[in-house]
């Protein structure tokens, strides 16, 4: 699979991106924490036989430029317009994953014209329409990161992203887990102005006004953003429909990436 890898400086700050394949552009956005090493390599492989398909590391992770906070979803926003000006992109579909699919919806709202449609993976509206995870689940999400390596923090972190059983039944799959979540990451301070600028957004009273067609994707098992965001999500964003995937949690592009990329190439061809 060929790759070109550079960084761009945008809003400031130095952006890493990559770009695979050739085609119609693909926007993919990561979620809090994460990189591009994050992307399963099955799900970029099958997606850029059809596009041409983009993909970075929000401000503050992975390789990007990493600013003193407080950061804002309609900043990381900016960011992603900015690095679609430096690529020559008018216009793009857009997927976003978590945290991502937050920044893919600011970038809806506030760049309408610059998005085609729009891929929903795992994410939610924010604000008081958002189903909240467990208290246990966000304690596991913010626990204290003083006194650990980055591989507990990682090993750790698994469990909201996988299913016990899953981890369990699967210890290769975990062990290249580990190795990508490993990869540049993100420090503390930029997780923690990452999460901030997550729990403080909301965008549920305005997304009647979207005119994008949008697939909504989540795993049924998701504990860390539960599925039942998605039909809140439906319900409010005029032309979208939602697949529910059976088994899969948070991590679902890593669990099950050739159905995520049916789907996704299903629903954009």
């Amino acid at each position: 699979m060929n790759m070109t890898t550079a960084e761009a400086e945008i809003n400031g700050i130095n952006l890493h991106y990559r770009v695979y394949g050739e085609g119609e552009p693909l926007l993919l956005i990561m979620g809090l924490s994460g990189n591009a090493d994050w992307w399963d390599p099955r799900l970029l492989k099958t997606l850029s036989e059809r596009f041409q398909v983009a993909t970075f590391d929000n401000r503050g992770a992975g390789r990007s430029g990493k600013p003193k906070g407080p950061y804002t979803i309609a900043q990381m926003a900016s960011d992603t317009v900015g690095l679609m000006d430096y690529l020559g992109w008018n216009s793009a579909d857009v997927l976003g994953m978590s945290m991502g699919g937050m920044i893919a919806q600011e970038l809806a709202l506030d760049y309408p014209e610059r998005v085609k449609r729009l891929v929903l993976v795992c994410t939610n509206c924010g604000g008081r329409e958002q189903v909240l995870a467990s208290p246990e689940v966000y304690a596991l999400l913010t626990m204290p990161r003083e006194g650990l390596s980055q591989e507990d923090i990682v090993r750790a972190s698994l469990y909201l992203l996988f299913p016990k059983q899953f981890i369990e039944e699967n210890p290769d799959k975990m062990e290249e887990a580990v190795a990508s979540y490993m990869t540049a990451p993100i420090p503390p301070e930029c997780f923690v102005s990452q999460l901030n600028a997550a729990n403080t957004w909301s965008c549920h009273p305005r997304l009647g006004g979207l005119g994008h067609p949008t697939l909504i994707i989540h795993g049924d098992q998701d504990i860390l953003i539960p599925p039942e965001n998605a039909p809140v999500l439906a319900g409010a964003i005029p032309d979208s429909r939602v697949v529910l995937i059976p088994g899969a949690a948070h991590g679902v592009t890593s669990m099950y990436p050739e159905e995520v990329a049916r789907e996704v190439l299903d629903f954009l061809t």
